[in-house]
């Protein structure tokens, strides 16, 4: 006899959908603990830029998964993978709640269906590339790598450095294209007893979405990022082929504080880069079949949240 599944929600979206204040709704009324499915919000020193919770919010509820590694570093899904199961674990045990909150759906998908056997990154393959990079430029890669894999390539863009890189590396590490392993059955944790339900906030109009993150963007900029940037290019061990450098907003900061372009065109690449991570987030929700769907442009969003979660687990 099979065991019965825990349930846990899994509260996603797109950025600036109110995730954040529906998930502090929802533990003002139970014994919740919030586990983080963002891969910006697990480097330390990164708090303006990537909208990380307040001190206030998180004082409310326990966080987990938040400033657990430095910018320096590198955190995969795999990662992800075995601290979520880890610590949604230590969760239940003490009794509460374990609710996940998060838009890094590439994390979720390893959560909830596995992981495909990739090799981890490797410093020097990724060194060679950046070097390959500087010299011919990203197009010269992407070129390269539809020679090796047409089907990886032909759904990156030409100046996808960070997806284009790891394909690369991939191909190099192990002699096969990345498509080919990703179609490989993926390693999963044959015992994990939790049933993962998406709640999904989505916009019912997307330039209500558009406007609340050129909203937020601006907010960020008066709130202090660009000295946040400022901080974390003196450290002097950090640069734009990390992936901490490469999360959305940062990237264009750096390049503003090179002298790429003025501070205008800054905030409007920064806005930009925003609106297309959160194009991508809503196409990876939207090939859920599974999921419950609210309208984060709806008044009462926070509430049909609250409703929906409690649905879903009996409480």
């Amino acid at each position: 006899m099979t065991r019965p599944m825990l349930p846990v929600a899994c509260l996603l979206g797109p950025t600036a959908s109110g995730k954040t204040a529906a998930a502090l709704a929802f533990a003002a009324r139970h014994p919740v603990e919030i586990v983080s499915v963002d891969s910006a919000l697990v480097y330390r020193e990164m708090d303006i830029g990537t909208a990380k919770p307040s001190a206030e919010e998180r004082a409310a509820a326990p966080h987990h998964l938040i400033d657990i590694i430095d910018p320096a570093d590198t955190y995969s899904a795999a990662q992800f993978r075995a601290d979520a199961l880890r610590v949604v674990g230590e969760i239940v045990a003490r009794g509460n709640v374990p609710l996940l909150v998060g838009g890094t759906m590439l994390y979720y998908k390893a959560l909830t269906q596995g992981l495909n056997d990739l090799p981890t990154a490797d410093a020097d393959v990724r060194a060679a590339l950046d070097a390959d990079a500087a010299r011919d430029g990203w197009p010269a890669l992407h070129a390269r790598l539809a020679a090796v894999d047409p089907e990886t390539a032909a759904r990156l863009a030409p100046n996808d450095s960070q997806r284009i890189q790891r394909a690369l590396e991939i191909f190099m590490l192990t002699g096969q294209p990345m498509s080919a392993l990703l179609a490989a059955p993926r390693l999963q944790d044959a015992d994990a007893p939790y049933r993962f339900v998406p709640v999904a906030l989505e916009p019912s109009d997307r330039a209500v979405l558009h406007a609340r993150i050129a909203a937020r963007f601006d907010a960020m900029l008066a709130h202090g990022f660009i000295d946040e940037v400022k901080r974390l290019r003196a450290r002097g061990d950090l640069n734009l082929s990390m992936p901490s450098m490469r999360c959305v907003g940062y990237r264009q900061a750096w390049e503003y504080l090179d002298g790429a372009y003025g501070y205008d065109e800054m905030r409007d690449k920064g806005v930009f880069a925003t609106r297309q991570l959160c194009k991508r987030q809503l196409t990876w929700l939207r090939a859920m079949p599974e999921r419950i769907v609210v309208d984060c442009c709806a008044g009462d969003a926070t509430e049909r949240v609250v409703g929906a979660l409690q649905t879903v687990l009996a409480v």
